[in-house]
């Protein structure tokens, strides 16, 4: 018996990564056992800062329903979509977007880091409205629970206020969604030891080939006290560190106390973590060879996964247009 209902999603803007692999997608694949779940591609969420390179979206988006599948996601236990095949999420922003005050958006502190991020001058209402777009994304399935890191918790809180003012104004239709905070959840630095995020350019991709992942893992930023060989290191403040705890945890006492004491050097750390990641990837890198070769059965899955996610959504806008007076 399912737990509840819940829904998650990511971006195409290009292939996921190792961020978003162990700190998202693992728990996923552990989630679809236990709770009914929607994991959408949110094309259209991509397109607020790809909007002038808007063809790559969707071959993106297939690269991103590869990577779900093959960390493990099972079309069979998930319905696996892109946002705008499923109509139902533009409509019902659309409604929200007449209930949701302007200052509620302008104080989302992701909106300004993205703005300094991607030094955008003039903000698109696309980019100001994401959160609007995400609650609609959310409560169109009256999802239950949203696995977020602590950073989206004031997008979840502003749905669930959108939710309040919604059923106040028309009756109780939504459930206010509750977040399921990734508390273990890995938290992998980027190569230059950064957030890992696609805009720094600092990521190790899921697809990325062995000789890839070398060549990655030897760029990486070490502790920068630690100049030679010799001197002692300070783990705890070493990206290639973080790694060691996630794709070799029980190595993690032997590296530490090496680097520590001197015996052991940045560049054969890093050659070391660089096959003990590819050794983990192996299965996730096996089974995406299969579907690269397999187009059809990739775009069936998203078929199916946006007809499952359709025969949801459409109930609820039926009952969203009846408490709006809408038909």
């Amino acid at each position: 018996m399912v737990k509840g209902r819940i829904l998650s999603g990511m971006q195409p803007t290009g292939k996921l990564h190792l961020g978003n692999l162990e700190g998202a997608l693992r728990q996923w694949v552990q989630l679809q056992h236990e709770y009914e779940m929607f994991c959408c591609i949110v094309d259209w969420h991509a397109l607020t800062t790809m909007y002038e390179s808007s063809r790559e979206v969707a071959p993106n988006a297939r690269e991103v329903a590869i990577d779900y599948l093959s960390a493990g996601l099972d079309p069979a236990k998930c319905a696996i979509f892109i946002q705008s095949h499923v109509k139902e999420h533009a409509e019902l922003h659309l409604l929200f977007s007449m209930i949701t005050p302007l200052g509620w958006l302008e104080r989302v502190p992701t909106y300004k880091e993205k703005r300094e991020q991607l030094q955008i001058e003039s903000a698109s209402y696309g980019l100001l409205g994401y959160p609007v777009l995400q609650a609609a994304d959310i409560l169109v399935y009256k999802a239950n629970l949203v696995p977020v890191g602590k950073d989206q918790l004031p997008h979840l809180e502003l749905t669930r206020e959108i939710c309040r003012r919604f059923n106040h104004l028309y009756g109780e239709v939504f459930p206010e969604p509750q977040a399921l905070v990734r508390e273990e959840a890995a938290l992998l630095p980027g190569i230059d030891g950064r957030k890992m995020s696609k805009s720094y350019g600092n990521t190790i991709l899921i697809a990325d080939t062995p000789d890839e992942i070398r060549k990655k893992v030897s760029m990486m930023f070490t502790d920068p006290e630690k100049i030679y060989r010799r001197d002692p290191g300070h783990p705890e403040r070493c990206p290639v560190f973080a790694y060691w705890q996630v794709y070799g945890p029980e190595q993690t006492q032997r590296v530490a106390e090496q680097c520590r004491a001197g015996e052991l050097g940045c560049v054969q750390d890093k050659k070391d973590l660089a096959e003990a990641i590819i050794s983990a990837l192996q299965p996730i890198h096996q089974r995406r060879r299969e579907l690269e070769s397999a187009p059809d059965y990739v775009e069936s899955v998203l078929a199916q996964g946006a007809e499952k996610a359709r025969a949801v959504a459409s109930v609820t806008m039926d009952e969203v247009r009846k408490a709006m007076g809408l038909y």
